[in-house]
């Protein structure tokens, strides 16, 4: 890791007048290539010199007459700021070797020569300055106008590439899926089997789960229906309407009755409560693990339900990517 120094607020100040006054001439180096560049298009350098000859003959024989010695005035600047800011990354401690501040700084180094291609990479020193400024504080870019804009735009430019690079994915994906020759055996061999105990696991646990928790909520309309359900067995029941006929009959039916209602409710709370055993985690278990074998075994119609169930994941996925959120955002 670099070490680092703190660094005097006289020095710093120095370091901020330095680097607005390397942003002006760099802004001012990039304008006059941009306009002499301009001027060596026939069509412009016509155009200019109709609309302003005096400027346009004072332009020729003081600044294009001598633009690679003005360029070179300007590099000569520029590389003095590249040696000065590696004797201060030295002075500072900035890295931890002396000679790693080129390396880092490759695009000041690199714009330094006064050829076309290299000197477009001047205007990545002014993005560093900037970034500089910001990290102190001295500008926050994020309330410019033109950084805003910039935002926009790199945000609906970044979503459309992501999004058109995710929906061909998913397109190449939903291809190989159509051409292979069998899906389901692969991943019920690869994926499922080797979690088989897991899975039986967790079947049981959410079997017991969902009963118990069925049960727990719904309790007093589950008895009140198994009372009801016997009493309307016994009503229904001749032996117990001969019974009726006897004296006292009617009494000892509806003890029947209540006694069987509450033998009823009783063998269904223990066997509710049951649920929650050992016993019953080990039944659930093994009745899964009985049944998971036969669940894994595939054929053509269990590959070709499989696949289109893939394949409509899928689609469903390139949709929910295709919505234009940005669209949303900017409104």
């Amino acid at each position: 890791m670099p070490a680092t120094r703190t660094t005097s607020p006289a020095l710093e100040r120095v370091h901020l007048v330095w680097d607005l006054l390397i942003i002006v001439l760099v802004i001012a180096n990039l304008a006059l290539l941009l306009f002499d560049s301009l001027y060596l298009l026939p069509p412009l350098n016509a155009a200019f010199e109709t609309v302003a000859p005096g400027l346009h003959a004072a332009y020729e024989r003081h600044i294009h007459a001598r633009f690679l010695t003005i360029d070179l005035a300007f590099v000569a600047i520029f590389l003095l700021d590249v040696l000065l800011g590696w004797a201060v990354a030295i002075a500072e401690r900035h890295y931890h070797r002396w000679f790693f501040y080129p390396f880092v700084h490759w695009y000041d180094v690199l714009g330094c020569i006064p050829l076309g291609g290299f000197r477009l990479l001047r205007i990545l020193r002014v993005v560093s300055l900037l970034h500089r400024l910001q990290r102190m504080g001295l500008i926050d870019v994020r309330r410019w106008y033109l950084y805003g804009v910039v935002a926009k735009y790199y945000d609906i430019l970044m979503e459309e590439l992501t999004d058109r690079i995710a929906i061909r994915m998913l397109d190449n994906v939903q291809q190989e899926i159509r051409q292979s020759d069998g899906l389901s055996a692969p991943l019920m061999e690869r994926v499922v089997r080797p979690r088989k105990q897991a899975l039986i696991h967790e079947i049981g646990q959410r079997l017991e789960a969902m009963a118990g928790d069925a049960y727990a909520h719904n309790r007093d309309d589950t008895l009140r229906y198994v009372r009801g359900l016997v009493g309307r067995t016994l009503a229904e029941s001749p032996e117990l309407k001969r019974l009726e006929r006897l004296p006292l009959g009617g009494q000892l039916t509806r003890g029947l009755e209540a006694s069987l209602s509450d033998l009823a409710c009783r063998l269904v709370d223990e066997a509710l409560a049951g649920l929650k055993s050992a016993e019953f985690s080990a039944l659930v278990e093994h009745l899964a693990e009985s049944g998971f074998d036969a669940w894994l075994r595939t054929d053509p119609e269990t590959e070709r339900i499989t696949e289109q169930v893939l394949v409509d994941m899928l689609e469903l996925l390139k949709e929910q990517i295709a919505v234009k959120g940005w669209q949303h955002r900017y409104q």
